[in-house]
């Protein structure tokens, strides 16, 4: 009794030193790159930013009602870094509350997508040939069918406009890309002899979906997370440009460019805040995607 126990602690050693090393050899590979270490990097300054807006804003109380008609119209200067706006406030100061819901979004509209496609398309995957198969992907080629774009301004235009239900309608018209990649990358390893072997031991369905064929496609899984987290926003963005999404005065950046854009040329500062926001989140989840698949691509 004492040996086995013995040679389980010495395996769970063992098993903890190849997962340092696992993740060692992970960080090797991604900081090969300077411009996704420059990624991750801007991701997480921007998320400190959006984190502590209250304390990072030097006016924070320009992120909502706010009116000064004595600062409106203010080109950039030091005071004003963005310039104000049309009420006085602080673009500057708008653009970092703005960056708060740019990650509250792909928050939310990822931690729904992602799990909810991936074990649909695990499932459709492994149990390929039957009723349940069918039923998955015929329901994904139905919303891939219909422009991601005009889906979700469709679905937008019949919710009330606010952030929330933009966030639902880029969410219900995102998951089933991820049914797609997960089912093709499922149904490509299903009859490998390791899952054969699993099977044959008994091992359950659970197991096998998560302990033997989620591991091996994590990888490509994360690329795409990271990569859709731009197009979150420019969704998101889209939505909020045409009025379906967050309102006024909320500050979020695709609000501020279709607000602000009526002002152009004139007061070309006002938009150019909220745009370069826009530009900057989607380029720092675009280098960390790099990144994060080059980790993958010698596994």
């Amino acid at each position: 009794m004492g040996r086995e126990a013995d040679l389980e602690l010495r395996y769970l050693e063992l098993e903890k030193k190849i997962k340092r090393e696992n993740l060692r050899r992970m960080w090797f590979r991604f900081k090969q790159s300077k411009l996704s270490i420059l990624g991750l990097s801007m991701v997480l300054i921007l998320f400190f930013v959006a984190a502590f807006a209250e304390y990072v804003a030097p006016y924070p109380s320009h992120a909502g009602l706010y009116i000064n008609f004595r600062d409106a119209y203010k080109p950039p200067s030091l005071d004003h870094l963005l310039g104000t706006d049309m009420y006085g406030r602080d673009v500057f100061s708008r653009v970092i509350f703005g960056f708060r819901y740019a990650f509250m979004m792909i928050g939310l509209v990822l931690s729904l997508v992602v799990p909810t496609g991936v074990v649909l398309g695990l499932i459709a995957g492994y149990y390929r040939g039957t009723f349940i198969e069918t039923l998955i992907v015929r329901l994904s080629d139905i919303f891939i069918a219909l422009p991601p774009l005009v889906l979700a301004l469709s679905i937008a235009s019949i919710l009330e406009p606010n952030i929330f239900n933009a966030m639902m309608a880029v969410s219900l018209m995102w998951w089933p890309w991820y049914v797609k990649l997960t089912y093709s990358m499922t149904t490509s390893i299903r009859n490998e002899p390791f899952i054969l072997a699993a099977e044959a031991q008994g091992a359950s369905t659970s197991h096998i979906i998560f302990k033997e064929l989620l591991p091996i496609e994590l990888g490509t899984i994360l690329t795409k997370v990271t990569l859709d987290a731009g197009w979150v926003i420019l969704i998101g963005a889209a939505i909020s440009f045409v009025g379906l999404g967050a309102q006024p005065p909320t500050p979020d950046l695709g609000t501020m460019v279709s607000e602000y854009s009526k002002y152009l040329p004139e007061y070309w500062w006002m938009s150019l805040g909220p745009a370069m926001g826009i530009i900057l989140i989607i380029l720092s989840f675009n280098l960390l995607g790099d990144g994060i698949r080059d980790i993958f691509a010698g596994e």
